[in-house]
């Protein structure tokens, strides 16, 4: 009888949390949900010397944020730290970082939390792309895509999340790609490492509910191309459904995410409505809808360069 309640408060307990959340979203697809206050939060943005990087740290210091600018180019960071300055940032710091050497990583983060304090919000946005068909990428460049693109973030996180969790209070947020939930042919590296960097955001977010550690959010980005240079050269056939995205469009959408707690942000759109595809269709079917989209060519026209953070 005892068993019987017991699973009938579990149920019930679960229905509640169930309907209680369901309900809270399509309240918010109507009213706009409140945003939280980023002021004097400690930010630390990877790959902040170009690029959507830089964007986030401009957007950032107009809300009053300590910025931490991590890159490998000191010069593109500097750049950054002055126009974050100008834009009213009265804190910001710069390391040159190599972010794919985990002993580099875990120098500069001992450098950060000794000079400026505890990382309250982490943006893991530095990553480099190849480019190439699969037989043709050298080992080096999948060793560098796997080095940034994912184990950055467990050295990352292994440095900053411990002060988030004795706090219960922090923001993690993974840019990943639209590449990390669809594969793409010449980039068998590229989604790869971010199939890896989706699955281990996703993995620290509900490990963290587990643990009772909600006050710690997560914010998992996965855009389609953007016209930052790092996919220079790239075309798409079908400019309404898959465009090659605008880097303002795509801050705007990062910041409002982050700023409205939302866990999962894919751009444009219709990458929502194409994981509902594929959870379905047969194999031939999806292989159908690629070759009518011309997603096979996406990459025939690439001429973006590897980087190095």
């Amino acid at each position: 009888m005892l068993s019987k309640m017991n699973d009938l408060n579990h149920l019930l307990i679960f229905l509640g949390k169930f309907t209680y959340g369901f309900l809270e979203a399509l309240f918010y697809m109507i009213a706009p949900k409140p945003k939280k206050n980023v002021s004097g939060e400690i930010v630390l943005i990877t790959g902040a010397g170009s690029g959507i990087g830089r964007l986030l740290a401009l957007r950032f210091a107009h809300l009053g944020a300590t910025l931490v600018l991590w890159d490998i180019n000191p010069e593109g960071n500097q750049e950054t730290s002055k126009l974050a300055k100008e834009a009213g940032a009265s804190r910001v710091y710069t390391y040159t970082c190599n972010c794919g050497q985990r002993q580099d990583v875990y120098r500069v983060a001992d450098q950060v939390k000794k000079e400026v304090g505890d990382v309250t919000i982490l943006i893991n946005n530095a990553g480099v792309v190849t480019g190439k068909r699969f037989l043709e990428i050298p080992d080096e460049c999948i060793e560098k895509a796997f080095d940034v693109n994912i184990k950055a973030h467990f050295w990352i996180y292994k440095a900053f999340l411990p002060a988030m969790m004795a706090n219960n209070h922090g923001h993690l947020v993974c840019i990943s790609s639209s590449a990390g939930l669809l594969g793409v042919n010449k980039l068998s590296d590229y989604c790869a490492s971010k199939f890896a960097a989706f699955g281990f955001a996703e993995s620290i977010f509900l490990e963290l509910h587990a643990e009772r550690k909600t006050g710690i959010k997560t914010t998992i980005v996965c855009p389609f191309f953007i016209k930052t240079g790092m996919f220079e050269g790239c075309t798409t056939a079908n400019s309404h459904l898959l465009p090659i995205l605008e880097p303002k469009y795509v801050v705007d959408k990062i910041m409002d995410a982050i700023l409205t707690e939302q866990v999962y942000l894919y751009l444009p759109k219709f990458l929502y409505y194409a994981l509902f595809l594929k959870s379905f269709l047969p194999a031939k079917s999806g292989v159908a809808v690629c070759e009518y989209m011309k997603i096979f060519d996406v990459m025939n026209s690439f001429k973006g360069q590897l980087k190095k953070f």
